[in-house]
């Protein structure tokens, strides 16, 4: 393995693991590059983004621009005299003067099997969407959003299991993995850049707090789905009787009286018995765990003891 001077550009948890993997394989962290500190908690204190903290531990030089239009920053940039830099959730556009000025140029770390799922919330939206797998692909950095060419890809099953949570820790070790195997590569001549298909390009919108809401007559597998993709952030909610109530966890139940491809004759929303069976557009979901406002994270049957409601209540009617 040679020996390569990078620069790490990223900035949440996501990305800590893959510049681990890269120190570990020998290379040198010349700079690090994060998005500024932003006031967090209570007290509004400057919190470090999980990248900047990671880096500070190690002693590695790191820098904060809020912008790299600016042509200080981009000279600043051009002074590492880097081989690469690679790009994990940085969080900044990069303009052509800084795509170029690393000699390999810059490498991004994408948490999807593109041209499926550019953007923003590929690890969410390919759950809410049903897909049956993920990945992470490893491109040469372009000024369109992630259309790059494709050097390494690396695949991982969605179940009918699987969370954000849990998908965004398998894609981050993934990463890790394939940057070190891409750079290897890169060096060696025996990675060649692959262009993008045109065909299947679908975008991940970035994520709202306005689409937690909860629509009961989305059928269970929707709303499953849109739960384990959208927890922990936004969440999904249900407001009742001026309260919004989280669900975290919920588990299918088909119905008897529908078919596969027909509605339910119940209203959505309707608790079908007094233990959080609840009434989707097709078959039901049990509610497993929920969380009031202010209240810590329970089981259902916890929740009932201090927030009982019986069969036949409709959780869509949003009572003040």
């Amino acid at each position: 393995m040679n020996k390569l001077r990078i620069a790490f550009m990223g900035t949440p948890d996501f990305s800590v693991p893959c510049l681990e993997a890269l120190a570990n394989a020998g290379h040198e962290i010349v700079a690090v590059y994060s998005q500024p500190p932003r006031p967090a908690g209570r007290g509004q204190k400057e919190k470090l983004s999980p990248v900047h903290a990671f880096a500070a531990e190690k002693g590695w030089s790191v820098f904060t621009p809020k912008s790299f239009r600016n042509k200080e920053t981009q000279d600043a940039f051009r002074t590492h005299n880097v081989d690469v830099a690679v790009v994990v959730a940085y969080g900044l556009i990069l303009p052509t003067e800084a795509l170029v000025a690393p000699k390999m140029g810059c490498i991004n770390i994408h948490a999807s099997l593109l041209p499926r799922w550019r953007g923003a919330a590929p690890i969410q939206r390919a759950i809410e969407a049903g897909d049956a797998e993920s990945g992470v692909a490893i491109m040469q950095m372009a000024e369109g959003l992630d259309t790059g060419d494709v050097l390494l890809e690396g695949r991982v099953r969605i179940t009918e299991q699987t969370t954000a949570s849990i998908l965004h820790d398998e894609l981050s070790v993934l990463g890790g993995q394939l940057i070190v195997e891409a750079l290897d590569g890169m060096v060696d001549g025996s990675l060649k850049p692959v262009a993008q298909s045109e065909q299947g390009v679908t975008y991940a919108k970035k994520l709202t707090r306005e689409e937690s809401e909860l629509n009961w007559s989305l059928t269970a597998h929707e709303i499953d789905r849109k739960i384990r993709a959208l927890t922990p952030w936004p969440g999904v909610h249900f407001t009742y009787q001026g309260e919004r109530m989280k669900v975290q966890e919920v588990t299918i139940v088909p119905l008897d009286d529908c078919s596969s491809d027909e509605p339910n004759s119940t209203q959505p929303g309707t608790l079908l018995d007094d233990l959080l069976l609840v009434a989707c557009g097709r078959d039901a979901l049990r509610i497993d765990r929920l969380q009031r406002p202010g209240k810590g994270s329970m089981e259902a049957k916890a929740f009932l003891n201090g927030f009982p409601l019986a069969k036949g209540t409709n959780l869509s009617e949003q009572k003040d």
